[in-house]
């Protein structure tokens, strides 16, 4: 028999970092000496690699600059993180979450935008790192909505699609999970709408963390 899996998108669902996301994006766009982006337009790419993210926030411009705005971006990020500006914390009731799911049996992973080096970081500041069985990156697979990571992710966890459940706060993630053909689930604490999770593919959009647990205890 196969495994179930739950795999989680970091940013947004996770942990709240769109404080230290706009700012190291405001840092990165100050560097190349471009005017920032609204913030609704930086957490609208929350989610994608980041020069596909720089690639939709500075359309016109070629990608060699998309990638350089991207090294920009992580100077930015390791500069703070090297301050203790970094908080990053996590939801309420995630960690509990996590411990729960883990009791019961689930395999769990973390499927995310983030690099390898900030998504370890990231998990052992907050000690729940030893729960997670799966941890893919950026670094190694191309960027959401491509299946890449739920592949691995599953193969890594012995899991099928039908004992997995991707669970994130992007459209990109449950086009992910579309792709992957596994059950996604929206949470709407995080960085897009309800409604652009539902149209993106989503089986239902949690509302806290009692509804996502039910929400995943029916996979």
């Amino acid at each position: 028999m196969s495994n179930r899996l739950a795999l989680f998108d970091c940013d947004g669902t996770l942990v709240d970092s769109q404080h230290d996301i706009v700012e190291a994006m405001n840092r990165a766009f100050a560097a190349v000496k471009l005017a920032p982006p609204p913030r609704p337009e930086i957490l609208s790419v929350i989610g994608l690699s980041l020069p596909l993210a720089m690639a939709r926030l500075v359309p016109d411009a070629e990608e060699r600059f998309h990638d350089h705005l991207a090294e920009q971006y992580k100077a930015a990020f390791r500069a703070m993180r090297h301050a203790d500006g970094v908080s990053e914390p996590l939801y309420p009731g995630i960690a509990e979450l996590v411990v729960k799911l883990a009791e019961d049996g689930w395999m769990l992973g973390v499927a995310t935008g983030k690099s390898d080096r900030g998504l370890q970081i990231c998990l052992t500041t907050h000690g729940i790192i030893d729960h997670f069985v799966t941890l893919q990156t950026a670094d190694r697979h191309p960027s959401k909505p491509h299946p890449s990571m739920a592949h691995l992710a599953m193969s890594e966890a012995g899991a099928r699609p039908e004992t997995t459940v991707m669970i994130g706060d992007t459209s990109y993630d449950m086009e992910m999970a579309v792709n992957a053909g596994v059950r996604g689930i929206g949470v709407n604490w995080g960085y897009h709408s309800p409604q652009e999770l539902m149209a993106a593919g989503a089986h239902a959009v949690a509302v806290d963390m009692d509804d996502l647990a039910r929400h995943i205890a029916d996979l």
